[in-house]
Parts: structure tokens; C-alpha cells; sequence
């Protein structure tokens, strides 16, 4: 079963994170990347842009209404995610215990919905 990891933090503490910290960070998700994937677990993932660059799109009374950044006010943000194949949902929580960013943020772990 597709399993989505979606990872939320705060985009702000990347700011005050020195140069040495985010590339310790970056190496973490890195390995953690490759062993999903040799472990034929990984379907998809990636950073997203911050949410300064998000446009959030509703359509009321027939009527496309844009907004800059996210939908929502939150103190974490959604970062990224990965997608991955889990044989049930302990699996997936497993997965997602490993991401680096759960030591500073949250993992939320959502099934896929199977379209076929």
C-alpha cells in the first residue's frame, strides 16, 4: 500500500539554521533517501519551495479566487513529503519515525487512496 509522508516544520528555523546544521540536515535526509530506495520502499519525494512562493486557489459562485501563500496560518509548514510503498500503516509510521525532520517537526502519514 502507497503510503503519503508529508513533513511539516518551521520554515523559519531554516533560516537561522547555521551552514553546518543544514548540511548535517540535508546529508541525514540524504541517506535516509538512498536506504528507501534500496529498500524498494521509495516511490516519489522532494522539498517543496517555501511558502512565500505558494498560491492558494478556491473557486466560490463560479469564480477562480487566488491568494499568495498557503491556505492555512499554522506554526509548521508543509516542507515536503515522500511517497512510499509500506506493507501497512506500523510500516509507514516506522518510515516516517526515521525522517529527519520528525526530531524538529511533524510527519503526518496519510494512505493513499487506490483509484483502480
Amino acid at each position: 500500500m502507497k503510503y503519503m509522508l508529508l513533513i511539516y516544520g518551521n520554515e523559519q528555523a531554516w533560516g537561522t539554521m547555521t551552514q553546518e546544521d543544514g548540511q548535517k540536515m540535508m546529508a541525514e535526509y540524504g541517506s535516509y533517501t538512498k536506504e528507501i530506495i534500496e529498500a524498494g520502499q521509495f516511490v516519489s519525494g522532494a522539498p517543496l519551495q517555501p511558502t512565500s512562493t505558494a498560491t492558494s486557489v478556491q473557486v466560490r459562485d463560479g469564480k477562480r479566487v487566488t491568494t499568495d501563500g498557503p491556505f492555512a496560518e499554522t506554526r509548521e509548514q508543509l516542507g515536503g513529503y515522500y511517497l512510499v510503498e509500506a506493507k501497512d500503516l506500523d510500516e509507514a509510521i516506522g518510515l516516517a519515525a526515521r525522517i529527519p525532520g520528525a526530531k524538529y517537526g511533524t510527519i503526518e502519514v496519510r494512505p493513499v487512496m487506490d483509484m483502480e
